[in-house]
């Protein structure tokens, strides 16, 4: 091998890895070339390193396969060895499933319902009943669900048998449930803030069982991001923002390790670091992104009040890129917020951008994904790519290739999911 060409890879991918408390490797049955969760193999929106996706794609181009999706979810795709999973809602059928897609042909191998009958309520007109994203640890698959006035998690094995179900607590919907589970080592890891009566509640609960290992109660008040576990300032932090709070927790008991006021009430976007601050943004009652050291200083280096509400962030190399709901790629210097640039893409986002080696993949409600070259020094657009009216789903991008949830409507609304590679 030839160490000076192949140090700038080994580099890019060690900084990738480097804060996230568990990744794709430490699960047996997950490559590099899989999507296991949220926010991919690091948890942090940042595909595997030397892949190459296409720039450009429409119905026909560059398609690789295209899978109808019954019913309706906003949850990205779960990429794992020869198969894919998505979660989806049929409101007619009224059932919340699971389906398991053959990678390699799109074919539909199982659906595997997981809640059936009346869902007790009614929800936000542009939420879902699946917005979760599946959660895979090479033997199971996890997934939370609001139904029946409240958040539960439930478990499969890989050929869609039912493992087990937790009821979390109770909820009351405001804008809807879409907080994904994450898999800490033996947990997984599940977020239900709520303004129910009494507040809502974040659980560890065991893989193999479902028994709730710990439990601790938040505050009275809706929010919506999926936590996330990094290793900082020399130890496991879960971290969870809103509700007014910055929150980090011990993953492994729930035990508080340090709390500060600082978010605004409802986030949605889930957290990044750059190994030294905690980045969240918020956009009720107040827009703002802010920087927080992960020391349990409290100390916060920067903010300011750009609205970057919905779509999560992503940090390389010491700048924080972000991709504001009204349509605006920013790029801020990660530890003084520096703007280094913004441009306008155009339309709204709600889903998260993705974002392999320099550049970024985001994709509009509308179906438009933009995809950008992405450095501190500019922001150069390579291509404009529509497909589809509609997008909420993250696009997903391991193995060379795209996957990106969709939907059609002329006249009858249909999702579908599409892979989308090089031909």
């Amino acid at each position: 091998m030839n160490f000076k060409k192949a140090l700038p890879t080994f580099l890019a991918i060690a900084f990738a890895f480097a804060f996230s408390a568990a990744t794709a490797s430490d699960f047996k049955g997950i490559s590099k070339n899989d999507w296991p969760w949220w926010r991919g193999p690091s948890h942090n929106g940042i595909a595997a390193d030397g892949q190459k996706p296409p720039l450009r794609w429409d119905e026909k181009k560059n398609v690789i396969w295209k899978a109808a999706i019954p019913g309706r979810g906003h949850g990205s795709a779960t990429v794992v060895g020869k198969h894919v999973y998505i979660p989806t809602a049929d409101e007619n059928a009224l059932t919340q499933s699971i389906l398991c897609l053959d990678r390699a042909t799109g074919k539909q191998i199982w659906k595997a319902d997981l809640h059936q009958g009346d869902f007790n309520t009614e929800r936000q007109k542009r939420s879902t009943w699946a917005s979760a994203s599946v959660a895979c640890d090479g033997e199971r698959l996890f997934l939370t669900l609001f139904n029946r006035n409240a958040i539960c998690a439930y478990a499969l094995n890989l050929k869609g048998k039912r493992l087990w179900e937790t009821r979390i607590a109770d909820f009351v919907s405001h804008q809807g449930y879409g907080a994904s589970p994450l898999i800490h080592k033996s947990l997984v890891l599940v977020a239900a803030d709520t303004k129910a009566p009494g507040g809502g509640a974040i659980a560890g609960l065991d893989r193999q069982t479902g028994k709730i290992v710990w439990k601790v109660g938040r505050p009275e008040l809706p929010n919506y991001p999926s936590p996330v576990v990094f290793h900082l300032d020399g130890q496991d932090q879960m971290i969870v923002t809103g509700c007014d709070l910055i929150s980090s927790f011990d993953p492994l008991t729930g035990k508080k390790l340090w709390e500060f006021e600082g978010a605004t009430t409802e986030c949605v976007v889930t957290a990044v670091t750059d190994g030294v601050r905690v980045f969240t943004g918020g956009g009720y009652p107040r827009n703002h992104t802010m920087a927080m050291r992960a020391d349990g200083s409290g100390k916060v280096d920067w903010q300011n009040k750009q609205r970057v509400y919905v779509p999560s962030m992503i940090v390389k190399d010491g700048h924080l890129y972000a991709v504001a709901d009204a349509g605006f790629a920013l790029c801020w210097n990660s530890a003084t917020g520096e703007e280094k640039w913004k441009e306008r893409l155009g339309g709204s986002f709600f889903a998260s951008p993705t974002m392999v080696g320099d550049l970024i993949y985001a994709t509009s409600v509308t179906g438009t994904t933009s995809v950008y070259k992405a450095t501190p020094d500019e922001f150069k657009l390579l291509a404009e790519n529509k497909l589809g009216d509609e997008a909420y789903a993250t696009p997903v991008i391991c193995g060379d290739r795209i996957y990106l949830r969709v939907a059609k409507d002329d006249g009858t609304r249909r999702e579908f999911l599409y892979c989308i590679g090089r031909r």
